[in-house]
């Protein structure tokens, strides 16, 4: 009977030598993971580390600056460099006497930005031109500067050199027979073939007589023009208001295939 407990004890002895290592692989210790965590916790914690390192280093570049919708690269390459301010003329058709027009702004950083709604405007009678002449009934594609105002009545804010004058008065009728009285009451200057700097009024043609002139943005008077650009009198006078000589702005004028070139 000795000898029997003697086995007992041994066998006993034996089972739990054997089961020692399954119950400290099992244990919450520190063996693999460090003090508190396990080895997987700590090989998450560094693939996530990792992959932060990663979105780091590959994050996306800032966005380019906004460049005005509907310009292709000739027109937008005609744009000065130092133009904060657009006044954006887009025809419906290259033979159509109706468009809209948008204000934009270029702002640091986040580039042209429109600061109007489009508003209703008219063109030429017979729609859009390249090469503009006398008498042609086409208003003239371009990019053109605006540095001088004026109109019939007084000025009504402007930033623009504004010349009031009486010989701002419209008479007669247009191409549908509406009477073109108030039409000049106010117009802004577009700088094709006349010399910036001087009063809407100056008849100068650089350009030769030919080539026409006298190219406004004036009062609408529900309908097409000779070649200028109309807007209705209360967008006029926003205008008037908003162009800013320090701002070196520009009309961008033309149909809108013209213009997406």
């Amino acid at each position: 009977m000795p000898v029997l407990r003697r086995s007992r004890r041994l066998l006993a002895a034996t089972l739990l030598f054997a089961f020692l290592p399954l119950t400290a692989c099992s244990a919450g210790g520190s063996a693999d993971g460090g003090p508190g965590g396990s080895g997987g916790d700590r090989d998450r914690a560094s693939a996530g580390a990792s992959a932060a390192r990663s979105r780091a280093g590959h994050a996306a570049p800032p966005a380019a600056p906004a460049e005005i919708p509907g310009l292709g690269p000739a027109t937008r390459a005609a744009v000065p460099d130092d133009s904060r301010q657009a006044v954006v003329v887009q025809g419906h058709g290259r033979d159509v006497n109706t468009g809209t027009v948008t204000l934009y702004e270029r702002r640091p950083g986040t580039g042209w930005t429109a600061v109007t709604e489009p508003w209703p405007v008219h063109n030429g009678v017979r729609g859009w031109t390249d090469h503009h002449v006398q008498g042609d009934l086409r208003s003239p594609i371009g990019v053109f500067g605006l540095t001088d105002a004026g109109g019939l009545l007084p000025d009504p804010g402007a930033k623009l050199p504004y010349d009031q004058d009486t010989g701002f008065t419209a008479t007669g009728s247009g191409s549908l027979g509406e009477p073109l009285e108030g039409s000049f009451d106010y117009v802004v200057a577009i700088n094709y073939n006349r010399v910036p700097g001087t009063t809407p009024l100056d008849w100068t043609r650089p350009l030769g007589e030919e080539r026409g002139g006298g190219i406004w943005i004036h009062v609408d008077h529900d309908g097409p023009t000779q070649g200028c650009v109309s807007l209705t009198r209360a967008h006029m006078r926003e205008l008037l208001r908003w162009l800013d000589p320090a701002h070196r702005p520009v009309v961008v004028m033309g149909d809108v295939r013209s213009l997406g070139r």
